[in-house]
């Protein structure tokens, strides 16, 4: 129901960036998908990726500040409006969004978000029956 999501603190300096991508390349983890926050000084950036814990500990030993955590990811129809109807569903229990990104994988809409009530979210998933993905079915996705 969840995937692992490294949050990672970078710098709004040159050759920040580059370090991280640099250090997945080399250890071959691919980058399913990222996006990054940013404020004046200093952004988060957020990936899915082929192997979270290794990447998380290549990163670690090369005193880059990173956290792993689960967030909740499902798959969507890829047609215009889906998105909006299950973060409605959310809604409607009372459940906020905190943050919020999709990405497009075999021809389905991928929508990961963390909440502010993860056992609350667990069931309304359940109970409407939504097509949650986890770790080991995004690697198998293409």
């Amino acid at each position: 129901m969840t995937v692992l999501q490294l949050s990672i603190f970078i710098e709004n300096k040159s050759g920040t960036l580059l370090k991280v991508l640099k250090l997945l390349k080399e250890a071959q983890i691919q980058i399913i998908a990222s996006t990054i926050a940013d404020t004046l000084d200093y952004g988060i950036y957020r990936i899915i990726c082929s192997n979270p814990t290794e990447a998380y500990k290549i990163l670690k030993e090369s005193g880059i500040s990173v956290a792993l955590s689960d967030v909740f990811a499902i798959r969507l129809n890829d047609q215009p409006g889906r998105a909006a109807d299950a973060i409605e569903l959310f809604s409607n229990e009372g459940i906020s969004i905190a943050y919020m990104y999709s990405f497009l994988l075999g021809n389905h809409g991928i929508l990961v978000f963390r909440t502010d009530n993860a056992e609350r979210a667990k069931e309304v998933i359940i109970l409407n029956k939504l097509d949650f993905v986890a770790d080991k079915n995004l690697a198998e996705m293409k």
